[in-house]
């Protein structure tokens, strides 16, 4: 059976496929008092929404969210929420081609031969339109951690060929993604992303790239060592990302290449509170936060949807055949993904902080 529930105390079901009726999450666990509205959680589904922009899908849904449950006098109420978005435009037809024949790069084929009832309309529940869920968890999630000063700011850094090695400080990155559509800090380098994905749609292709993720003012001892670390678990959510095919804690790689002496992050004193001098370890040493912001990256890979001819197997006549792919997707899903990212850590960093008791699981 397919699962589709994170967490151990402040679990999130997401629900819902491409082309039914609606989508959406349920969350068990959530402490009541937390002041939240409808808007709060439009805010971030807006930011993740098709449509918007020249550089992503032309699919024009408006993701207006609807509130069923949890949710009183404005505030959480304890018991289970759960937040839906209607299915409005979607284009069965494009996908009838689809019924035998799997995409290249995409989950058609694994999810026929499993479940044999696979819906194959615009990938069904294996579609990327199922973050929704994770949106909506996330949001929930952030209104909680900003009640303790944490914030999560994903940001691109890398699209196909073209990356910025420019430091920015955390203010000026949540400040720069919000002025161009591919949510880089770097402006200069943002406009030649953008050309680049242009150029990708423009010759019906597209292309991936690298999303950092900045978690700030982490309280020290979020984790459950040995099997329920918080990197582990923050790799596992972020992997569960269907377009993610890395996740980099700290310096990630490019720690093979360097000395224990280069490497460890050393402590300091500053202002009588323990930091390290560097953070190459990404706020996390043990599989336990130290305090220190943490670091992630992911690597993201071009979305498998292109046009053109490519070769299949008809899997009803199995026989080799050829597919040509109808509908409407984004030639980059980077810009998009970010405030996935985001939701998706901020899930699990709810949970933790509800496990290690920094949060009370009834009521804030």
């Amino acid at each position: 059976m397919a699962s589709n529930t994170t967490g151990e105390i402040f679990k999130v079901t997401t629900f819902g496929a491409s082309h039914g009726t609606a989508l959406g999450a349920t969350i068990d666990g959530c402490p009541a008092g937390i002041k939240i509205s409808r808007e709060d959680i439009q805010e971030e589904l807006n930011k993740r929404r098709p449509g918007t922009s020249n550089i992503t899908t032309a699919r024009d849904e408006k993701d207006q969210v609807e509130i069923l449950s949890g949710i009183f006098n404005g505030k959480t109420d304890g018991t289970p929420l759960t937040a839906i978005i209607r299915n409005k435009d979607q284009i069965s037809k494009n996908y009838e081609n689809l019924k035998n024949n799997p995409r290249p790069g995409h989950g058609d084929y694994c999810w026929q031969k499993k479940y044999e009832n696979y819906d194959y309309r615009g990938g069904g529940r294996g579609s990327g339109r199922i973050t929704i869920g994770h949106v909506i968890g996330g949001a929930v999630s952030k209104k909680i951690l900003e009640q303790y000063d944490i914030s999560t700011t994903a940001h691109v850094t890398a699209i196909h060929n073209i990356k910025t090695d420019k430091k920015f400080t955390l203010d000026e990155i949540k400040e720069n993604i919000t002025k161009n559509n591919v949510r880089c800090a770097d402006l200069e380098k943002a406009a030649q992303m953008e050309e680049r994905i242009l150029e990708a749609k423009k010759d019906g292709n597209s292309v991936g790239g690298v999303v950092e993720i900045i978690i700030d003012n982490v309280p020290v001892g979020l984790g459950q060592p040995v099997f329920d670390k918080l990197d582990g678990d923050l790799a596992k959510a972020l992997m569960n990302i269907g377009a993610v095919k890395a996740v980099e804690i700290g310096l990630g790689v490019q720690s093979s290449q360097l000395t224990g002496k280069e490497y460890n992050d050393q402590y300091i004193l500053e202002n009588d509170i323990i930091k390290t001098e560097t953070n190459n370890s990404g706020g996390i040493l043990g599989g336990m936060s130290n305090g220190m912001p943490i670091i992630l990256k992911i690597t993201v890979k071009p979305t498998p949807s292109v046009s053109g001819i490519q070769k299949t197997v008809n899997l009803e006549e199995n026989k080799q055949s050829i597919i040509e792919i109808e509908g409407r997707h984004d030639p980059c899903i980077c810009p998009r993904i970010t405030t996935v990212a985001e939701s998706a850590c901020n899930m699990v960093l709810v949970d933790h902080m509800i496990r290690a008791g920094f949060i009370h699981p009834d009521k804030i």
